[in-house]
């Protein structure tokens, strides 16, 4: 099992930038695939990022796609969003997710961050 704790969100104007971090506690975080969804007001949570285990492979949405970058440090068991040319729209709760490499379809999700964005 591995817990999960998000931090770095906060207010920013739009065209800033931000960079989320997920601190991992646990076992064998450098075995985990990790993710970071978001989930805005009065939306269903939706996909953002995703790196593999051993970051050789990163998946992106079409709506971030060139604009956040994904990475992680699996000496320190933490995972990185790096948001830049943030937009109104990015205003959401990001979350980090951890997809167990043992049991299939099975998750971690941290408590989640704020972002918000200002026009």
């Amino acid at each position: 099992q591995v817990q999960l704790v998000e931090s770095g969100g906060g207010l920013v104007r739009s065209g800033g930038s931000l960079r989320l971090s997920c601190a991992a506690s646990g076992r064998m975080f450098s075995t985990y695939d990790m993710g970071w969804y978001r989930q805005a007001p009065g939306k269903e949570r939706e996909f953002v990022a995703e790196i593999t285990w051993d970051s050789e492979t990163t998946y992106y949405a079409d709506s971030v796609k060139g604009r956040f970058t994904i990475s992680r440090d699996n000496a320190k068991d933490t995972l990185y969003l790096q948001m830049n040319n943030l937009r109104p729209e990015d205003t959401a709760v990001y979350f980090c997710r951890a997809a167990s490499p043992v049991v299939s379809g099975l998750y971690y999700w941290g408590q989640g961050t704020q972002v918000t964005v200002s026009s």
